[in-house]
């Protein structure tokens, strides 16, 4: 059986302009990632991210090679819920890395 993720949606942000004083007008872009998989975040990993940052990680999203999104403080959606990572994703090399992903990000719930 090969482990397979899920689709999940990924809000960036494009730069559609800038305004009259010069600041960039950015709009909402969502784009779907797939094969992600969502695990639940470990006791350690809570703990950690607790004392550390002060945010609660609910869920561990791992990322699959060759995905090139900005992952860092984005709102993610899945589950029929909307979350945000945090943090800076953890990047493994693909040489050294057995299945079809080589990234984790942690998210927290979006409120």
């Amino acid at each position: 059986m090969k482990i397979k993720g899920i689709t999940i949606t990924l809000i960036d942000q494009v730069q559609m302009g800038n305004d009259p004083l010069g600041n960039p007008i950015v709009e909402d872009k969502p784009v779907e990632v797939s094969n992600v998989l969502v695990a639940p975040a470990s006791a350690d990993d809570i703990t950690n991210q607790l004392n550390l940052t002060g945010r609660k990680a609910i869920y561990t999203l791992a990322i699959p090679k060759g995905d090139t999104h900005d992952w860092e403080n984005k709102p993610v959606e899945f589950f029929g819920q909307r979350w945000k990572s945090f943090g800076i994703p953890l990047e493994g090399i693909d040489e050294l890395i057995p299945l079809d992903w080589n990234k984790k990000v942690m998210v927290e719930r979006y409120e």
